[in-house]
């Protein structure tokens, strides 16, 4: 599957908020939309994709399956589920949207997404915020390599060890909280100089940083002003001094939960 460089994500949006952000984004050229049975939206996101006039075949759509889903039969259920919200016959990318290693049901959840893959309910399937060990387990026990592997990355949190291994293992990098939420990434001086020199925001630039290292952003707005501005990041290209000032931005921090050990229902 090939995979838009940009997507637009939804969290934490709802109702007729949710509607107007999903169109705004598909009429500003997004064509990979995300969302996710925990945000509660799917009903909305496919409402919005219905009626934007979008051939479906042109948009990539992500769901996941949330933690208490976890399971063989609940996985498949869950996907089910989905589509019935939704109101679409497949979705084009299903995720596992937490691991939940202490529950220790994802290998489970993956075998069945696999099937549900193979008839034909999503066209690929990969996970979100698994680490090099629930990476390893499920690629060992299915023979079965995740399309993409969804990770909180953002300049403050450059992910750099993941990103070697899904070069390795041909898994492409998604990038969600590409702005770094709860950070003050967009007001840090390096991204305010950077952007200056290009005439852009340092939204911008934080995006365009994540692009150029080969991985795919997931921004989310409701402002129509935003949701555009943010898809405008092929127009300039960050120079070679502008990507090693970024790489000095690392903090090393989560700024979310630990896959490791967060149990996500």
């Amino acid at each position: 599957m090939k995979l838009p460089a940009i997507g637009f994500g939804t969290y934490q949006m709802q109702g007729e908020q949710c509607v107007t952000a999903v169109r705004t984004a598909l009429d500003a050229g997004y064509r990979l939309i995300d969302t996710a049975a925990l945000y509660d939206n799917e009903a909305e996101v496919g409402r919005a994709i219905r009626e934007s006039g979008i051939p479906r075949d042109e948009i990539v759509l992500t769901t996941k399956i949330r933690g208490r889903n976890h399971g063989f039969d609940e996985a498949q259920e869950a996907c089910r589920e989905s589509l019935r919200k939704l109101g679409l016959d497949y979705v084009d990318l299903l995720l596992i949207h937490w691991p939940n290693p202490q529950n220790d049901r994802y290998i489970d959840t993956w075998e069945a997404m696999v099937e549900l893959q193979e008839d034909g309910l999503t066209a690929a399937i990969g996970v979100s915020n698994f680490t090099p060990t629930t990476l390893d387990r499920i690629i060992a026990k299915t023979g079965v390599t995740p399309l993409v592997n969804q990770i909180e990355l953002h300049p403050y949190f450059q992910q750099e060890k993941m990103r070697e291994l899904h070069a390795e293992l041909g898994i492409i990098t998604q990038a969600w909280s590409p702005l770094g939420r709860k950070s003050d990434l967009l007001t840090d001086p390096v991204l305010i100089d950077i952007a200056a020199e290009h005439g852009v925001s340092t939204a911008q630039v934080a995006l365009r940083w994540t692009i150029q290292l080969g991985n795919i952003p997931i921004p989310k707005s409701t402002s129509a002003a935003r949701i555009q501005q943010n898809f405008d990041v092929f127009s300039f290209e960050l120079n070679e001094g502008d990507m090693l000032a970024m790489a000095t931005l690392e903090r090393g921090t989560l700024s979310s939960l630990d896959p490791e050990t967060s149990e996500v229902l």
